[in-house]
């Protein structure tokens, strides 16, 4: 007796099924997505615009620390010797120094540098040429290797040794302000992230009551939790996504606001220092993150309301 033609039918394995609903998930999601588009813009935007926030003040900070990272001249120090120093002994001093282990570099500024240099800073030729001599002294600018205090006590103590310039103190509290700002942005990131993921919790629970007689039909005969959990937990991760890329777009955009400005203000001061956004691995991150945060969103919502109307045996 020949099998009949259904009995030839092959079936769908169950790792094929699986897969076939997770593509499913991420189709169907997608076009609930965009099937509302006003709902979906107002979701995004708030999410956005929470991420928008930490990320921002954090890039501010990271090229608050680069300027002062730049700023090579804020770790050195300035060695004014006397006047009568000749330029035999201001060399030998400065090899003397370029052999201790708390020194990086040392650089020699003779005095006709140095009026050469003041000359093209401040453009007072005229007052300079009534001097007749030249009054600056030599100078060695000691570039620390280690702790730039203690080596400045130690420079001071030099019999040559008129001036020490160390300004320290600035350098000092602007770490101080960025540590704080550090901490700041986690602790924004932390709570706006909170509010983030409860805004992505709050439009998935819309979404679910929405459908809740045809989630409970599908309990009813007998689906598995993460059957029906997986499309909202891809509706999470779509929102998620979009949030981070525009929040991305909104900071790039503010970036290319502040460009310019900064720029002149930079250019004012003789330095060429200009904004530096998020790297190509930073964005990936971010979007990730923010897909992450809106599936555990998803997730949180999703589980609390299949515990609630999960079918008991009776």
């Amino acid at each position: 007796m020949s099998e009949s033609p259904a009995r030839r039918v092959p079936t769908r394995s169950r790792p094929g099924a699986w897969l076939d609903h997770h593509a499913y998930s991420i189709v169907a999601s997608l076009g609930r997505l965009l099937g509302r588009p006003w709902a979906t813009a107002l979701t995004v935007g708030v999410m956005a615009v929470a991420l928008a926030l930490p990320m921002g003040l954090w890039l501010v900070l990271a090229n608050v620390e680069r300027f002062a990272g730049d700023a090579q001249a804020s770790r050195q120090l300035s060695v004014f010797l006397a006047q009568d120093t000749d330029a035999a002994r201001v060399a030998a001093l400065a090899a003397e120094l370029e052999g201790r282990a708390d020194v990086a570099a040392v650089e020699h500024r003779s005095p006709a540098q140095g009026l050469e240099e003041l000359r093209a800073r401040s453009g007072l030729d005229e007052a300079i040429e009534v001097l007749g001599e030249n009054p600056l002294p030599h100078v060695l600018i000691v570039t620390p290797a280690g702790d730039e205090a203690r080596l400045a006590a130690s420079l001071r103590n030099l019999p040559e040794a008129e001036l020490v310039q160390h300004d320290a103190l600035w350098r000092e509290r602007l770490d101080g302000w960025l540590r704080f700002g550090a901490r700041a942005a986690a602790v924004l990131a932390a709570m706006l992230g909170l509010g983030a993921l409860l805004v992505v919790g709050n439009t998935v629970r819309l979404d679910i009551q929405s459908r809740r007689e045809e989630l409970g039909v599908l309990q009813l005969l007998g689906a598995s939790d993460g059957f029906i959990r997986r499309p909202f937990l891809y509706l999470g991760a779509w929102y998620g996504l979009a949030a981070g890329a525009l929040a991305l777009g909104l900071l790039a955009a503010a970036g290319a606001a502040l460009r310019a400005p900064l720029a002149e203000l930079a250019a004012s001061y003789g330095s060429s220092f200009a904004l530096r956004g998020f790297t190509p691995g930073q964005m990936l991150a971010v979007v990730a993150a923010a897909s992450l945060l809106g599936w555990l969103g998803a997730g949180a919502v999703t589980g609390h309301f299949l515990r609630q109307t999960r079918p008991t045996e009776t």
